[in-house]
């Protein structure tokens, strides 16, 4: 799961080191605990990442779904928006993975996600750009990816979907 939680015009992104040593900004999120509910998972790693608590979730904004063929994964998340949150930023990721965490205005935040998977880069900048559009079905805009190789580094990602772009 993921989270967008904004402060005037500004989103919120965290630095996670990867264990290749790569430093990746991306929004707070990560891994639903078995038994855990998605957005009961989504607060807890955001408390957990950057201390701050959020009070309530909008319905999903879109899905991400990543296709691990080399790997034989196959990563699926949503990501909603927080309607209210609270706190003051702290740094005390548990899993040590979190290095710095801020508030970023759209141009240093598209440029912080250049470091981020294309996954996770182009849908949040579609969100930040207002080019998130209805799908059928249940309305929930859904990005679709393969990524191919064993190499986090090297993975060669391509967009499944027509979608936006």
């Amino acid at each position: 799961v993921g989270g967008l939680l904004t402060e005037q015009c500004s989103t919120l992104l965290v630095a996670n080191r990867r264990r290749d040593g790569r430093l990746e900004w991306t929004p707070p999120g990560g891994v639903v605990d078995h038994g855990e509910a998605s957005l009961d998972a989504l607060s807890r790693e955001v408390v957990e990442e950057t201390g701050l608590t959020v009070d309530g979730w909008s319905e999903a904004l879109y899905r991400v779904t990543v296709d691990f063929p080399d790997r034989y994964m196959l990563l699926g998340v949503e990501v909603h928006l927080a309607r209210s949150w609270h706190g003051d930023l702290v740094l005390d990721d548990p899993d040590d993975i979190v290095e710095d965490a801020r508030f970023a205005d759209p141009d240093e935040a598209r440029w912080l996600l250049a470091t981020a998977p294309r996954w996770v880069r182009e849908p949040v900048t579609a969100w930040m750009s207002g080019f998130l559009s209805e799908e059928p079905g249940d309305g929930v805009p859904h990005f679709e990816y393969v990524a191919r190789g064993s190499n986090p580094s090297d993975l060669v990602v391509e967009r499944r979907d027509a979608g936006v772009d």
